[in-house]
């Protein structure tokens, strides 16, 4: 496939900014509209600042919005699952980085997401864009959902050791994220008034969070789902998420059967990096160098004596937990090379 042009619908977030700055890098995509309700007619930059010089777009209104090769959505929960026909009459390929289409189970968005899904006969159109569990699903998708960045670190910790059967299911997973207040959104509120948010270790999500349900959708590999234990936690940082899992192995095992199934699962993956070094300061995975970059870091470590092991895996929430995993899963649609337009490493220091 050449060049294509690419529309971003609820493009002023901050998934959506980052979304159109990779695009705008994308030696194969033309970015042909930006949409804002509430910014309406600004030049992008004036929101994403960061853009300024790149790019001459300005947001148009959704509704104005023409055909195009692929259509991204970045609109907030709820909101595509409502206009899913209309949408997908604009673009023969659509990539949603909402949770509308995530979960394949109907019934799962009442209990989660708090409301009903209003267009179930589309789940089963979309493929769950992880491409480290679904490539070959996705090189012929014409509907891709968006991941939760929490449920990637999760999902990409804990997947090979479900993978290879060494995990005890009946025990579950067991696992906290600490994550950085881009997560929240870019919309203002009294938990992210700075000096409330400063200096931050605060739970809140101790029980229930909703990444919970893509985590037992994609881990239970065919079968069962495991139990999932999940709690989340903010802390003192912007972007990243660092997933550490607790997981009980189902025999005795040594720490050479983890690298056996960690590189049997990750060898040939482009953004998976195996993270479990003797020595230095980084010695497992730190989201603080993977900001801006697709890269997952992975690690592991086992207690021989118990059988638990605890998988770590950090990633970039707004990257491969959003947008940049869009744009992987775009690549493998369209038959471009995977790391097209995500080759950027990060920072150090930062």
């Amino acid at each position: 496939m050449s060049a294509v042009r690419a529309s971003i619908i609820g493009g002023s977030g901050y998934a959506g900014g980052e979304l159109l700055r990779l695009l705008l890098g994308h030696p194969q995509v033309e970015v042909a509209q930006v949409t804002s309700e509430s910014n309406f007619g600004k030049y992008v930059h004036a929101v994403h600042p960061n853009l300024r010089g790149c790019t001459a777009l300005t947001f148009s209104r959704a509704a104005d919005v023409g055909p195009c090769d692929i259509l991204f959505l970045a609109l907030p929960h709820g909101e595509a699952m409502q206009r899913i026909e209309a949408l997908a009459r604009l673009a023969p390929k659509i990539i949603d980085l909402s949770a509308d289409f995530r979960l394949r189970d109907p019934a799962a968005y009442p209990r989660w997401y708090g409301h009903e899904h209003t267009a179930p006969e589309w789940l089963g159109r979309f493929v769950y864009g992880l491409p480290e569990l679904h490539r070959e699903e996705l090189r012929s998708a014409s509907y891709i959902s968006g991941v939760g960045c929490n449920a990637t670190a999760i999902n990409l910790a804990c997947y090979p050791l479900l993978k290879a059967g060494l995990v005890d299911r009946a025990r579950g997973i067991v696992v906290e994220v600490k994550v950085g207040s881009s997560e929240a959104g870019n919309k203002e509120s009294p938990g992210s008034h700075h000096p409330e948010r400063s200096g931050a270790v605060r739970s809140f999500a101790p029980t229930g969070h909703r990444h919970t349900a893509e985590v037992m959708q994609e881990l239970a590999l065919g079968g069962e789902p495991p139990a999932v234990h999940m709690s989340g936690t903010s802390i003192e940082l912007v972007r990243g998420a660092v997933a550490t899992a607790h997981l009980f192995a189902n025999r005795p095992i040594t720490l050479k059967d983890l690298w056996r199934a960690y590189r049997e699962a990750y060898r040939d993956e482009p953004f998976v990096r195996l993270v479990t070094e003797k020595q230095g300061i980084y010695r497992y995975p730190e989201p603080k160098i993977l900001a801006g970059s697709n890269f997952a870091d992975v690690g592991f470590a086992l207690d021989e004596e118990t059988g638990r092991i605890v998988a770590i895996s950090a990633i970039d929430n707004l990257m491969k937990g959003a947008a940049g995993s869009a744009v992987q899963c775009m690549n493998l649609c369209c038959g471009w090379p995977e790391t097209a337009g995500l080759e950027f490493t990060g920072l150090h220091p930062v």
